[in-house]
């Protein structure tokens, strides 16, 4: 079965940083794409960030791009998203996924991230 499940988020101020995790089994981790996603209330949900299967590539959104870092240990089958110099826009509960994904997708809780302003 796969699992996913993101930890690290909570509540800082602007300009803070988070650093989130994600531990998945249940499927080849170092074999995939992964990524982080995100939404916010009364919003779809959003890429954030992209790295391929051993990390040497990665993507941003403009939004969060110069101030979050997507990066994996696959000998650990976790991802990792470091988030720096937050924003209030930034505020959203975080997951993270495959990279492509289709409609019978496994999501774990998600792990909330709040930006007071």
């Amino acid at each position: 079965q796969v699992q996913l499940v993101e930890s690290g988020g909570g509540v800082v101020q602007p300009g803070g940083s988070l650093r989130l995790s994600c531990a998945a089994s249940g499927f080849f981790f170092s074999s995939v794409d992964m990524a982080w996603y995100r939404q916010a209330p009364g919003k779809e949900r959003e890429l954030v960030a992209t790295i391929r299967t051993a990390g040497r590539i990665t993507n941003y959104a403009d939004s969060v791009k110069g101030r979050f870092t997507i990066s994996r240990d696959n000998a650990k089958n976790t991802m990792y998203l470091q988030m720096n110099s937050l924003k209030p826009d930034d505020t959203a509960v975080y997951y993270c996924n495959l990279r492509v994904y289709g409609p019978r997708a496994s999501w774990g809780q998600g792990t909330q991230v709040t930006v007071s302003s």
